[in-house]
């Protein structure tokens, strides 16, 4: 499939950058919604692949143009989950320190020794008059004790993946999408819709 233009549904700066860095390779020009001035699309299913299709869905029809939009979250399993698709609202004002800080405090006070999680992503690919696509990604890890690290964006400096010894805070944006819930997302959907596969 020929794509040249596309719309990502969000504004997270973090996640726009990361997701150009994944598909300059192939040609792809991106465009955030606030960038072509269209509207934040309220999260207001109860899961990530809900969200993903929500939030694709509405801006394709807006734009008329390719949209691709991914719903992504911490799930922590001490916390039962949480917070999940709540993970960006979690965050007072998506002040992320803050969202990490209370995590960490929740975590503590929980009384639980299990400090594993897993960052989730789903895709959601939406094009005028064309089904929607879902993919999605996962990555297990545990919830360090403190901070570390100042990359990545979100939940990155508390949470170190399987098989490494320091946070997604410490990764290069390269060596994090090879690794991430999204850039395992984001291969599937390569796959698929840019190369063909």
């Amino acid at each position: 499939m020929i794509l040249d233009k596309l719309v990502i549904a969000s504004n997270n700066q973090g996640k726009i950058v990361e997701i150009r860095q994944m598909l300059e390779p192939y040609g792809v020009e991106v465009f955030s919604a606030g960038e072509l001035g269209l509207p934040d699309v309220e999260e207001t299913e109860t899961t990530f692949e809900g969200n993903a299709r929500l939030k694709a869905d509405t801006l394709c029809r807006l734009s008329k143009l390719p949209c691709l939009a991914d719903d992504s979250g911490l799930c922590v399993n001490a916390l039962g989950g949480r917070p999940g698709v709540y993970s960006a609202r979690y965050a007072p004002d998506r002040n992320w320190v803050k969202g990490m800080e209370m995590l960490l405090a929740e975590l503590k006070a929980s009384g639980s020794d299990d400090r594993t999680a897993y960052f989730e992503c789903v895709l959601a690919f939406a094009m005028p008059n064309v089904d929607t696509k879902v993919f999605s990604g996962r990555v297990d890890g545990v919830i360090t004790k403190k901070m570390s690290g100042p990359g990545g964006f979100g939940y990155d400096p508390i949470f170190q993946p399987d098989g490494f010894d320091k946070t997604f805070g410490n990764f290069t944006a390269a060596d994090k999408a090879e690794v991430s819930h999204r850039g395992r997302a984001f291969e599937k959907f390569i796959k698929e819709v840019l190369v063909g596969e």
